[in-house]
């Protein structure tokens, strides 16, 4: 674990990326495009989540997401993925991120703890590629998408 000294007092902070807020949420692994940053210190057991103002942004998501996270002096970030951007600003600041969390918050900090997730050296993902632009099969109108020319009347 990296700790920090400040002012003589060892800190850590651990950041999970959520879906809501606390320990008992489900994680989220898409690091800009999070709802909440969980940001939990072992030493004193104080647990603090912080809104992702950025996760609604039209582009520059991963470093205003990143942003967010050096202001609140993380040491480590639990995270499914990573872009460039954001990556890049973490590198320059020592934040070691890990990934392949799964579960809840509490459940990816005991991960972190028992060393069950990876330290990344590179971004994992593209930027952008938070944006949920569609999986479906819809196509408009105009056809090509799910019930084409079924059930109306051809």
């Amino acid at each position: 674990m990296v700790t920090k000294e400040t002012g003589g007092v060892k800190r850590m902070n651990i950041c999970v990326t959520a879906s809501g807020e606390g320990l008992d949420s489900e994680v989220d692994p898409r690091f800009g495009r999070c709802s909440y940053f969980v940001i939990y210190n072992p030493e004193t057991r104080h647990v603090e989540s912080i809104s992702n103002a950025a996760a609604f942004t039209s582009g520059g998501t991963g470093i205003k997401a990143a942003e967010i996270i050096a202001n609140a002096e993380v040491d480590v970030l639990l995270t499914g993925t990573v872009g460039p951007n954001a990556f890049s600003m973490f590198s320059e600041l020592g934040i070691d991120v890990q990934v392949g969390i799964k579960g809840t918050v509490q459940e990816a900090i005991r991960q972190y703890k028992a060393g069950e997730l990876q330290s990344i050296r590179s971004p994992n993902t593209t930027p952008g590629s938070g944006m949920r632009k569609g999986n479906g099969m819809g196509r408009g109108m105009k056809g090509g998408g799910m019930g084409r020319e079924t059930g109306r009347g051809k």
